[in-house]
């Protein structure tokens, strides 16, 4: 049987991208940021004990040659992450100019973004007034909450109890390419939310603006606010065909685990099963016995990100990382003969640095089911003309096949 399992761990960079000085945090260059060294470091100095306890412990990941690819890509050995490789290993380095979650996995799946993308000057109001004009005729309220940059848990516990008196949605932004918008789903009504975020979307979207996120919550103000697991992503599609469409043009089918089909507007996509991690994890288990010959599973585990990366949170990052090891090495078992699993990321989020914006980073490319060693430094498009090398089926764009001949594998 020949299927293969892309595994996106969200915002788990390793650090090195050459152009990182082109990207900012709070106005600091993202030069010498690195997810994984830092949160290792961390764990080695004692400085993440909340929720676990010392050194950093991913031996299944760095079996694969985790340690490895740390080394490839910031050029500096993560403590205790020196294992001797079973996989293939390498680090991957995006073109695209953003480092946002579109631009990162559709460079994974074979097409770099070609343009740049528009960001929301952090400023009050923020948003042009065409825009919350919209929002106001679309909802059928005379005003909006927010206009302004904001962590989403900050301005929800901040505006959610006006927004239950008023009725108005809450509008808010942040340094990436996002135009958000908060509600509650029992006062102003979840289904209204999605409906709201889809109409506008594409008004957004000629504007160059990634993605309209529905950001739904309950609570009330006594006993606070918390956002739900109803979010939704309504991204602007991609300007080609990518990977996904590249297999269902070929006849296999694409099964898509977590956000993967918001983040290709459902292109490509013939299959989607959600929830957090956890169920994602489930979810990825159960593709291993149902995913058919010639088939791409596609998965994001986004919580390494939207939990820990933005909020800065080193132990809460430390921890998700062991649970995803221990997890995934429970996969790697179950993977069939002619089965190829690639575990990468699409950007970094490193929790130690400034801001709480991504950072630019090379990704850890992981490869198990194609032999053992090095890739060396690669690019993102290079996920995809691999995965379709290993399917059989043709590839486009700038991609190259890092993988060996099948007979040598």
């Amino acid at each position: 049987m020949t299927r293969a399992f892309l595994v996106v761990m969200d915002s788990v960079g390793c650090g090195g991208a050459p152009d990182a000085d082109r990207f900012f945090n709070d106005g600091v260059p993202d030069t010498g940021a690195n997810t994984l060294l830092h949160i290792a470091q961390a764990c080695a100095e004692g400085r993440a004990e909340e929720g676990r306890s010392g050194p950093l412990k991913l031996p299944n990941l760095d079996a694969l040659g985790l340690g490895e690819a740390v080394k490839l890509g910031g050029g500096e050995a993560a403590p205790n992450l020196g294992a001797m490789p079973q996989g293939r290993y390498g680090a991957a380095e995006e073109t695209s100019p953003g480092k946002d979650t579109p631009s990162g996995h559709w460079e994974l799946a074979g097409v770099p973004v070609p343009w740049d993308w528009h960001y929301f000057p952090k400023q009050e109001p923020t948003f042009p007034e065409a825009i919350t004009r919209a929002v106001c005729e679309l909802a059928e309220t005379p005003a909006t909450l927010g206009n302004c940059h904001a962590s989403g848990t900050e301005i929800i516990s901040r505006l959610g109890a006006e927004h239950m008196k008023t009725g108005w949605p809450i509008c808010y932004t942040s340094a990436d390419s996002v135009f958000q918008i908060a509600a509650h789903e029992e006062t102003f009504g979840e289904q209204r939310l999605q409906d709201l975020c889809k109409r506008l979307a594409p008004m957004l979207h000629e504007m160059k603006v990634g993605r309209v996120i529905s950001r739904p919550f309950v609570g009330s103000p006594e006993a606070g606010f918390t956002r739900t697991s109803n979010r939704h992503d309504y991204a602007i599609s991609p300007p080609e065909p990518t990977l996904c469409d590249w297999v269902q043009e070929a006849g296999g089918k694409v099964l898509a685990v977590g956000k993967i089909g918001d983040i290709f507007s459902m292109k490509g996509i013939d299959e989607v099963r959600t929830g957090p991690d956890a169920q994602l994890m489930t979810h990825l288990d159960y593709y291993l016995s149902e995913a058919p010959e010639g088939s791409l599973t596609f998965a994001n585990f986004v919580e390494f990100d939207s939990l820990y990366g933005h909020r800065r949170n080193v132990s809460g990052y430390a921890r998700a990382l062991e649970w995803f090891d221990a997890e995934i090495g429970k996969i790697l078992v179950g993977l069939q003969p002619g089965d190829l699993m690639v575990l990468t990321a699409d950007h970094g989020n490193d929790p130690t640095w400034h801001g709480t914006d991504h950072t630019r980073e090379r990704v850890p490319v992981l490869v198990h089911g194609a032999g053992q060693g090095s890739l060396g430094n690669v690019a993102f498009a290079d996920v995809a003309a691999s995965i379709a090398a290993h399917l059989g089926i043709a590839a486009r764009g700038p991609g190259r096949n890092f993988l060996p001949p099948r007979s040598t594998a």
